[in-house]
């Protein structure tokens, strides 16, 4: 816990050293807002906004943000798309974990169960790192046995976790939850809300920079 909490501030101190006395640009402040990814990354579709969350259902801290998430998710418009991306930092106790989640959005026991998960693992102490633990709650919790095994450990779902950890690399992401939009900025902020604020605007400016193109 101790750990994820340094990582956690380490994550939004160094997003607000950086570049700390660069010029605003729609109404935020690159080192303090939010940091420039470098090189920008490429995004699945260009013609909608693209924001990423980086996260792991064993990070508290993500668990904290992910009502406060969920429901900002719901009130984007048409042209953001918003895409998790569960990452490991090579601890294999998050391996599982990240498996988890791609396996319950195949399933589409995703919605279902998200909140359930973070529950288990930050308030009711359940061992979901343990596969055998984690096979028990799932079926516990009305999934189909077969189905779970048979995907969970599937070559799409292994691919798809080595896939996150190449995009976190790619995004030099230090600690989660992170979130990034449209390839080209890494949102900052002292608190969720703030986080979530800068988003907007970075959306906006987003927005702005695709329609400037065309």
């Amino acid at each position: 816990m101790k750990s994820e909490r340094r990582r956690f501030v380490g994550t939004l101190a160094a997003i607000g050293a950086t570049l700390a006395l660069a010029a605003p640009a729609m109404a935020q402040t690159a080192g303090k807002d939010y940091v420039p990814v470098s090189p920008v990354q490429p995004t699945e579709n260009p013609a909608k906004i693209e924001v990423l969350e980086f996260f792991s259902y064993g990070c508290p801290h993500c668990g904290d943000l992910h009502p406060l998430l969920s429901g900002w998710i719901a009130k984007q418009p048409a042209d953001v798309v918003v895409k998790k991306v569960p990452i490991t930092f090579g601890r294999a106790a998050w391996v599982g974990i990240a498996k988890l989640y791609y396996t319950l959005e195949i399933t589409g026991d995703l919605a279902r169960l998200e909140s359930d998960v973070f529950r288990a693992i930050h308030g009711q102490r359940v061992n979901l790192f343990d596969e055998r633990t984690l096979m028990e709650w799932v079926v516990k919790n009305g999934v189909d046995q077969k189905k779970f095994a048979e995907t969970f450990n599937s070559f799409g779902v292994n691919s798809k976790v080595r896939r996150g950890d190449q995009i976190a690399q790619a995004y030099k992401i230090q600690g989660v939850p992170a979130l990034a939009v449209d390839g080209k900025y890494m949102v900052g902020g002292e608190n969720f809300d703030q986080m979530l604020a800068n988003a907007d605007k970075l959306i906006v400016k987003a927005r702005s920079e695709k329609a400037g193109k065309k």
